[in-house]
């Protein structure tokens, strides 16, 4: 969530809008990205410390194609794949009144109303149970990286 925020204000300098979309997870943590449009398509900056769920290239149609650019390396310590939903994109701005780009206090409200917001599958039931494990090259290559 930190990371998504400053990254949606630092997008706001540069004149985008402040969006974010919530990623949510099942068996794991839920993942938030801010999102721009660049080029005729989506992109988002994003930081976790699993190395595929970071910085994407405004190339994506659409915001669901976006987020299911992150399903194959959005994975759990079991190797099982857990992204099911994503939301649409939700515009920081409501929160101006607030001062959620200057505020020194927490800013729990934005993910309070996260939870609130409709969320999207990604996949259907049927292909979530014919999912396959994560092969071990890509759980190495993709596991936790230090840092926060």
């Amino acid at each position: 969530m930190d990371g998504a925020l400053l990254a949606a204000a630092a997008l706001r300098l540069q004149g985008h809008p402040p969006l974010i979309v919530d990623l949510e997870a099942e068996q794991d943590a839920d993942h938030v990205v801010a999102v721009f449009r660049g080029h005729g398509g989506w992109g988002a900056v994003a930081y976790s410390n699993f190395g595929g769920l970071r910085y994407r290239e405004p190339i994506f149609r659409s915001i669901r194609d976006l987020a299911l650019s992150y399903f194959e390396q959005y994975f759990n310590l079991r190797r099982e794949k857990t992204l099911r939903r994503y939301s649409k994109p939700v515009s920081l701005a409501r929160f101006d009144r607030r001062g959620w780009m200057t505020s020194e206090d927490d800013l729990w409200y934005i993910p309070l109303h996260l939870v609130e917001v409709r969320h999207h599958p990604l996949i259907s039931p049927a292909s979530v149970r014919a999912l396959a494990t994560v092969d071990k090259r890509t759980f190495e290559g993709g596991r936790p990286t230090g840092g926060h």
